[in-house]
């Protein structure tokens, strides 16, 4: 089965309490994250939750030169293809490890590896995978971003058909409207095995002090759900609330 959220949380917390204080030379370490409540965990068009609420935790800590490392968790529930209900995996973990540069004052590139890990679930086979990104961000208004991922895996209405590289390629945007009151959006498309959908998605965000209210409208091609286990594709409301520490 593996170590245990809360083990390798802890692993990962104590890894950051060794990183600060030890001597840098690039500089103080900052360490800083966010707690959030979600009505439905939409990632790239497909909700992993199958339509339920997710609590979710993020950590990273970050050097002066741009470097980060963080975790970030997320309840799933045991959700799977409906020729498959009540299996599944009960969490997510994503460890990810990357850097900022700034380009200039206005443009950054920000280069990010991360390892998605699905644990505590009774699924007969492992869905864990790595990906690569580099992202490009203007006044981190708009960002763009090209992922790739060596080892998808990928089904089809269900059944597993194995490994395959995927690739993602996306943009969004968080736009000021009126005070801290912003427009969000996104677009994106995933592809893989010679077979992909396009997924967006629209709506507003408001921020008080350390609090986020977000809501939105995203979409999927309905055909996505045969390309994963979990979830749902097709059109969803979702709104969120996090707390920033």
């Amino acid at each position: 089965m593996g170590p245990s959220v809360p083990f390798r949380i802890g692993v990962f917390c104590l890894s950051i309490l060794a990183t600060t204080l030890a001597p840098r030379s690039a500089g103080a370490v900052t360490i800083d994250g966010d707690v959030t409540y979600t009505s439905d965990y939409v990632f790239r068009g497909i909700s992993a939750t199958g339509g339920r609420s997710a609590g979710q935790i993020d950590v990273h800590a970050t050097t002066a030169d741009g470097t980060f490392l963080g975790v970030f968790a997320s309840t799933l529930g045991r959700v799977w293809h409906r020729r498959h209900e009540n299996l599944g995996w009960d969490y997510e973990l994503e460890e990810y490890l990357g850097h900022r540069f700034d380009i200039s004052p206005s443009w950054s590139a920000t280069l990010t590896a991360v390892n998605y890990s699905y644990l505590n679930g009774n699924a007969p086979m492992s869905n864990d995978y790595q990906e690569v990104s580099a992202a490009v961000s203007y006044l981190d208004l708009w960002t763009t971003t090209l992922s790739v991922i060596p080892n998808a895996v990928r089904y089809d209405r269900g059944y597993r058909l194995g490994r395959y590289m995927a690739y993602t390629a996306d943009a969004t945007a968080q736009l000021p409207i009126v005070g801290r009151l912003f427009f969000t959006a996104g677009a994106g498309y995933y592809t893989s095995d010679n077979t992909g959908y396009a997924y967006g998605n629209a709506g507003l965000a408001f921020e008080f002090k350390s609090l986020r209210l977000e809501a939105g409208y995203y979409v999927a091609q309905d055909h996505a759900q045969a390309l994963f286990p979990y979830g749902r594709a097709g059109s969803r409301f979702a709104g969120s609330v996090s707390w920033h520490f």
